[in-house]
């Protein structure tokens, strides 16, 4: 029933429009460069998208961190061979930061293999290759442990390794080891379990604490990412990383804001703390590793500063703001200082020679809510923006959000949006009345739900899909080309969120869904419709005069060239049409005869979404299209489709290399905005967007809808 009223809804839209044939001339100038960052990611540690997802480590609660807020515990954790477990927070733990540890006590009498065992992050893929694991030890023993990962249902051993122990009750030792299996697992439902003598167990019993195990991963970077999760974001071509958060930088309440210098060093010296979303975070992803993270990547990172916001209304006053921004000049000094400074020398001395390079600051997250906003532009934005701007003038400073006026000095803003597909289709034109001169980063968006009558916004409390659906993909295309028209006034646009751990989860729909089995990996519809937008990059718009109509829609499209490659692009989404739509586009100065490659993407019904197990619903069609005698490219296309149409090399509308490559450089947006001579024009396009569909946009608070985790369907 939920399914066949989801279908119902999905086709539902009060913007369906006849079919009218297009014919568009595109001009040779008068556009506006294009941002270098236009499709970018964002991360926080949602549905388990750190530890459990991206972070590679695979032992679950591997060193029992805990808080007020979720205690330490066994989960995860069982024991072996009828030894028992419990947690101790000794007089010597083996650091400050890890103060529990768990005691595996050997009852009297036993012999044998006793020891304990790990679920994991809902199991182990498993397969032939080197994992590297490490655990501390306390306690006398003389002999060896047993490392292996075993079938929970068929009690097959894949792998084992022995690892020579001699421990002591005096203090903590770390032994590292290699685990290499000899077969691969036909599926992720395996155990990790750890067993020792208990016969060498002289003082009855040992403690373990950081039992850690990693994969290869992503560029075998130590303490890194899993591979498949990071070649899944290499493939959305993305050009920035918004980090760390999102309501994981804010913290539910006091004192759990995201502090970065622990999340620093080894890591028996990260604490943790407890995430916003539901769980204890390791903060085994820190923010070296976020660095090293877009360093992987390419991409430029978008650090974001916590602003003196708790999500619980929590707000700092004005009086001790200057604690927290000297906080985050810390911050960036510890990135960007060298030597001589005091938090660049601490970087060094953990083995961080070179620094990295910061171009923009975002200032906290959705600071216009939970009563925010009037503190936010009274005291604790413009104080952040003078200190940061002083000490770093290169640095971009992003806004939390653009209900503000007025924005401090040349800053710009943030921009979230969780709707429904016909009002993202409604914000086509959304930006084409706003300043450029605080340009905004679309920092995340995403639709929710399909249509509903009389409901045009998205209902936070009402079901949801279980996954990215397809006429809220293309809704989403209409929004993001809307963005690319308004070139000189987006900074880039981030899905969010990206990840979710199908095992456990506080929010849906997500961009990437996973288990711990590689196999099962879901790209979304949306991933599809946003890989394919940012593999074609323009480097600046071109405007577009329709010669059929001025009627906007069921068409909704883009002009412009890549002076890198010389080509013309023309990019467009289609929205409930009553049919295909014949297009002919002309671009100026392409010769008949050109050249063009037509790549369009369609799915079988509006309500259709990619899951495990299933076959890709998105249907991928190339073709060549040539020039007539009137340099004019001629194509349908059909309802509910994204298409992208390039000419061949040394065929844009103003000439090869004719503007030139933009020289981005490494100061940040603001080179662009106040650079000489790099505005390629004013903006040419047709009416502005009705006062009606400039509302703010939705946005989403700390948990889920219903307060519970969720496993499976979220309808």
């Amino acid at each position: 029933m939920l399914r066949q009223a989801f279908v119902a809804l999905s086709a539902l839209s009060s913007l369906t429009r006849a079919q009218q044939a297009l014919n568009l001339s595109v001009a040779s100038s008068g556009g506006n460069a294009t941002s270098p960052l236009q499709y970018g990611l964002m991360f926080e540690d949602i549905n388990h998208s750190g530890d459990g997802g991206i972070y590679a480590e695979l032992i679950q609660n591997r060193a029992f961190q805990g808080s007020s807020v979720f205690p330490s515990n066994l989960s995860a954790w069982g024991s072996v061979g009828g030894d028992t477990l419990s947690l101790q927070n000794l007089s010597n733990p083996v650091s400050s930061a890890l103060p529990t540890s768990v005691n595996v006590a050997v009852s009297n009498g036993t012999t044998g293999q006793v020891g304990l065992s790990n679920t994991g992050w809902w199991g182990f893929d498993v397969q032939v290759q080197d994992y590297k694991g490490s655990f501390y030890v306390h306690g006398t023993y003389n002999g060896s442990f047993t490392i292996s990962l075993v079938s929970n249902l068929t009690n097959t051993t894949f792998g084992s390794v022995n690892v020579p122990v001699s421990s002591t009750k005096d203090g903590w030792t770390q032994y590292n080891y290699t685990l290499t299996p000899s077969m691969a697992a036909p599926n992720s439902n395996n155990t990790f379990i750890l067993t020792f003598d208990a016969a060498c167990a002289t003082d009855g019993s040992l403690d373990f604490n950081l039992i850690s195990l990693f994969p290869p991963t992503y560029k075998n970077r130590e303490n890194g990412n899993r591979v498949d999760l990071m070649e899944a974001l290499a493939g959305l071509n993305p050009s920035f990383l918004r980090l760390p958060g999102g309501n994981n930088l804010e913290g539910n309440d006091p004192p759990y804001l995201w502090y970065w210098n622990q999340t620093l060093g080894p890591l028996k010296d990260r604490p943790g703390r407890p995430g916003t979303w539901g769980y204890q975070n390791t903060d085994g992803l820190g923010l070296i590793e976020y660095l090293y993270w877009c360093q992987d990547l390419g991409i430029e990172p978008i650090l974001a500063v916590w602003s003196g916001l708790y999500l619980d209304g929590t707000i700092i006053p004005n009086g001790t703001i200057d604690t927290y921004v000297q906080y985050a000049l810390d911050e960036l000094e510890f990135l960007m200082g060298d030597a001589s400074t005091t938090y660049g020398a601490q970087r060094i001395a953990l083995g961080y020679p070179d620094p990295f390079q910061i171009n923009y600051v975002e200032v906290g997250n959705e600071d216009n809510l939970n009563n925010g906003l009037e503190s936010y532009q009274d005291y604790r934005l413009p104080a952040f923006y003078d200190a940061i701007t002083s000490a770093y003038p290169n640095i971009t400073i992003i806004a939390s959000t653009i209900a503000l006026d007025p924005f401090p000095g040349n800053s710009s803003g943030d921009y979230h949006q969780y709707t429904r597909p016909d009002f993202f289709v409604s914000q086509f034109n959304f930006f084409d009345n706003y300043t450029s001169e605080h340009p905004i980063l679309i920092g995340e968006y995403a639709t929710l739900q399909p249509n509903a009558p009389g409901n045009p916004g998205a209902n936070f409390s009402a079901p949801r899909p279980p996954f990215p659906f397809w006429i809220g993909s293309i809704a989403e295309c209409v929004f993001l080309i809307g963005a690319e028209r308004n070139a000189d006034k987006i900074i880039g646009a981030s899905y969010a969120p990206t990840f979710q751990n199908l095992n456990s989860y506080q929010w849906v729909p997500d961009m990437i869904s996973y288990t711990a089995d590689a196999s099962q990996d879901v790209m979304s519809t949306s991933w599809h419709t946003v890989s394919f937008l940012s593999s074609t990059r323009m480097t600046s718009t071109l405007p577009i005069t329709n010669n059929a109509t001025a009627a906007v829609g069921p068409v909704y499209y883009v002009a412009g060239e890549n002076a890198d490659t010389g080509s013309s692009i023309f990019k467009a989404a289609v929205y409930n049409s009553s049919g295909d739509v014949p297009v002919s586009i002309t671009f100026a100065g392409v010769a008949a005869g050109t050249k063009a490659n037509l790549t369009v993407l369609t799915a079988d019904d509006p309500s259709a979404y990619n899951q495990p197990g299933s076959d890709n619903v998105v249907n991928t069609q190339s073709t060549s299209v040539t020039a007539d005698g009137n340099g004019a490219f001629s194509f349908s296309l059909p309802d509910l489709s994204v298409a992208i149409l390039e000419t061949e090399s040394g065929n844009s509308s103003a000439g090869a290399g004719q503007q030139g490559k933009i020289p981005w450089g490494t100061e940040g947006w603001k080179m662009w905005k106040n650079g000489a001579g790099l505005r390629l024009g004013e903006k040419k396009y047709g009416d502005g967007c009705d006062a009606a569909m400039m509302g703010q946009g939705c946005s989403r608070g700390g948990w889920s809808p219903d307060g519970h985790h969720h496993r499976g369907s979220h309808w």
